[in-house]
């Protein structure tokens, strides 16, 4: 995912502790290191008497508008000042892992959800916040990533809703004579259209494996079941051997003749150039790449659209729009201000910070009755919210080696390279999950 599925970063600067002699008053100044070490107002180095909250995320791409929010925070809190700092995404793992072990890390660090929660909380490195945020009336799908899996414990606030769905040129479709299907008959009809007229139909980077499971999401979430399957895995009542779930992964391999020539080879940033160029009509994509297509070719009229359940689909004629907590903020256990670091992250509870997480960061925001004022952002959060359903492999199958999620894309590239059908595929989910999966029931 990109998550879908993303973010840069340079390694963080140690300020110098800088001591002045005043030798004419006999004064001895020490200003202090970095800003979560600060242990008194005068230590944040502006000499303005303001606590100085450090804020770290893999967002590099939405700096500016982080930093557009924390200035509409302090007007509010004029007692704080907020240091919004970005770091690359492939690297941040590690980085805040650092910063958390020792004493120049963040007060309010961007964690990861779900599975990939678990070690950070293990570590004992984040406050719980249990009974200090509200998240009563939250999407349950969303606050379970926000919890400790062991304790059931909230330790952050989920900051956006993804959703993953089909990304359509609209100025393609109209020229080629072609509306947003409805039916299988009309999707596969539209990309047998696109392909006769010269176009790639749907852009695909199966390259970087991790893509794979949400274009499987995007184009077989109803065949095998959405929310209802995934309640029954987890129940022990079904699991990815299952018919339904074969059949599913079929639908990717059947769908690969509408996808780039060597389509193992492309990788994602490829796939998104193919699309922004227009020499591809549509691109299966989180709800995070909105913002990234918009940029890329403003001049491109987008629209969007749920795929249309395969033929034996147990949903029947009822797509699915699956959706998760893509990141959340929590307080670190070693903020010298965890008052003030608490208080920050309950303000991402809000409905003035979800507005502007929709609006500024253009992501959909996890808080409830907020509502996108971009259209494209609102039909995403209409279509989870009216036939949504758990990105399954990234909610229930991160939380331990190998995660469902790189156990599916490697053998869906391993489909695509006609290594391994999709009845083997299955199998081989299967086995890996079930080395640390244990059914609730």
């Amino acid at each position: 995912m990109t998550f879908a599925p993303r973010l840069p970063g340079s390694s963080r600067r140690a300020r110098r502790t800088v001591v002045t002699l005043a030798a004419l008053s006999g004064a001895l100044l020490v200003t202090a290191c970095s800003p979560s070490a600060s242990g008194s107002s005068d230590s944040t180095g502006a000499g303005d008497g303001k606590v100085n909250l450090t804020v770290w995320s893999w967002r590099v791409e939405d700096e500016a508008a982080y930093k557009k929010i924390f200035a509409a925070y302090e007007q509010s809190h004029p007692n704080v000042n907020v240091d919004f700092k970005a770091f690359k995404a492939t690297e941040y793992n590690k980085i805040l892992a650092t910063g958390l072990a020792g004493s120049g890390g963040p007060d309010v660090p961007q964690v990861r959800s779900y599975g990939q929660l678990q070690t950070t909380v293990a570590s004992k490195s984040l406050l719980p916040l249990d009974g200090k945020v509200d998240l009563t009336g939250w999407d349950e799908n969303i606050v379970a990533s926000a919890k400790g899996k062991e304790d059931g414990k909230i330790y952050s606030v989920p900051f956006a809703r993804q959703t993953v769905q089909m990304f359509y040129n609209q100025g393609l479709f109209e020229k080629n004579g072609i509306k947003a299907p409805t039916t299988w008959a009309e999707f596969i009809a539209a990309n047998d259209k696109l392909m006769s007229a010269g176009l790639t139909p749907i852009a695909v980077g199966a390259k970087d494996d991790w893509t794979l499971p949400i274009v499987h999401e995007v184009v077989a979430g109803a065949r095998f079941g959405g929310k209802a399957f995934r309640d029954a895995v987890v129940a022990g009542k079904k699991s990815f051997t299952d018919p339904d779930w074969v059949a599913s992964v079929k639908v990717v391999g059947d769908l690969e003749k509408y996808m780039p020539k060597n389509v193992t080879g492309v990788a994602a940033t490829d796939a998104q150039t193919l699309f922004s160029a227009e020499k591809a009509a549509m691109i299966p994509g989180g709800s995070f790449d909105l913002s990234v297509f918009q940029k890329a070719n403003p001049n491109m009229k987008i629209g969007i659209f749920q795929v249309p359940p395969a033929p034996g689909s147990p949903s029947g004629s009822t797509a699915t729009t699956a959706g998760w907590a893509d990141g959340n903020f929590a307080v670190s256990a070693k903020s010298k201000h965890p008052a003030e670091a608490t208080e920050l992250v309950k303000w991402m509870t809000s409905k003035q910070f979800g507005q502007m997480v929709n609006d500024d960061i253009k992501q959909i925001t996890a808080v409830p009755g907020v509502e996108p004022s971009d259209p494209l952002l609102k039909q995403m959060s209409e279509n989870y919210k009216n036939s949504g359903s758990p990105y399954v492999l990234l909610t229930d199958f991160r939380y331990g080696t190998p995660s469902g999620g790189e156990l599916l894309g490697k053998g869906l590239q391993e489909l695509l390279l006609g290594s391994k059908d999709a009845a083997a595929v299955s199998q081989d989910l299967q086995t890996g999950i079930s080395t640390w999966f244990k059914p609730s029931a």
